[in-house]
């Protein structure tokens, strides 16, 4: 299993519809992206967060579908318009 997390934190311009159209987008993966095992997405709860408040987890059956996932056509659409709204952090790891 290899599991992707994401963070952001939200630019000012960024609406609460771009925030609700990034959940809708990134949860839209399941059965899209091959390999993709689980996604989950929410507001960050942490009082340690550091400005955070939107999190995704993403379990893949392994790295490789991790990395196909990068360039894959639904995520790049994703990345075009949210890119420019958010400040993101990523952690990889493989459970």
């Amino acid at each position: 299993m290899f599991i992707h997390i994401c963070g952001f934190r939200w630019k000012p311009e960024a609406t609460d519809a771009d925030k609700a159209r990034a959940a809708r987008d990134i949860l839209a993966f399941r059965g899209t992206i091959p390999g993709l095992v689980e996604v989950s997405v929410g507001p960050n709860m942490s009082p340690r967060g550091k400005g955070y408040t939107f999190a995704g987890l993403m379990k893949f059956t392994d790295k490789a579908a991790c990395d196909a996932y990068s360039t894959h056509p639904a995520h790049l659409a994703l990345l075009k318009w949210l890119v420019p709204l958010i400040e993101a952090v990523e952690l990889d790891f493989e459970a």
